[in-house]
């Protein structure tokens, strides 16, 4: 009788707060400590998700939250207001992918990267709340770091930034000697 006392602790907890939660807060509020709340967490999760329902549990980081699964999502719209959605340019998924995967990044580093002044983009991603400051760098003039959200996590349906593919080396050698074809070709002209 006390587990479900404290699931159902651990569901209003989520239920109420609509974002995700950190593990640490949570068992704060049950009482219990990290680890084992992690694991009463988990164990909801696989309830969830064993039953047929609209709801189910996900994990973000170190945090938890209760949300729709994403099947009802159509369902959804018709009675709530339509959330905006964004679409995302090539320019601004070359940035995002830059950040995700180097992360934390100034925007100086990010420029370097790419070649070009990436100011747009990044402040569009920072609006979207798909990249978010991570701190400052100890150098001159403090420029600030950059990494993804959870909001990111959320919208790529990732755990961590650890779960995203890994860069194959062989692909990377690849796009090395297109792009180095495509500057010539430039300069030919």
């Amino acid at each position: 009788m006390e587990r479900e006392k404290t699931e159902a602790a651990i569901e209003a907890i989520l239920f109420a707060m609509g974002n995700a939660v950190s593990v640490d807060k949570i068992a704060a509020a049950i009482g219990h400590d990290t680890e084992t709340t992690r694991k009463l967490v988990h164990q909801m999760m696989d309830q969830y998700n064993s039953r047929p329902g609209g709801l189910e549990i996900i994990e973000l980081e170190d945090s938890f939250q209760l949300c729709t699964r994403k099947e009802y999502y159509d369902t959804l719209i018709k009675v709530a207001k339509q959330p905006k959605k964004y679409v995302l340019t090539d320019v601004q998924l070359e940035v995002l992918s830059i950040i995700a995967y180097k992360q934390p990044v100034t925007r100086q580093e990010v420029e370097k990267i790419r070649g070009v002044n990436s100011d747009h983009a990044l402040n569009r991603l920072v609006e979207y709340g798909l990249v978010g400051e991570a701190g400052r760098l100890d150098a001159p003039g403090r420029p600030i770091l950059f990494g993804t959200t959870e909001e990111f996590l959320r919208n790529f349906g990732v755990r961590t930034a650890e779960d995203l593919p890994s860069i194959q080396p062989d692909l990377v050698e690849e796009m090395k000697s297109e792009a180095e074809e495509e500057v010539q070709l430039k300069l030919n002209l």
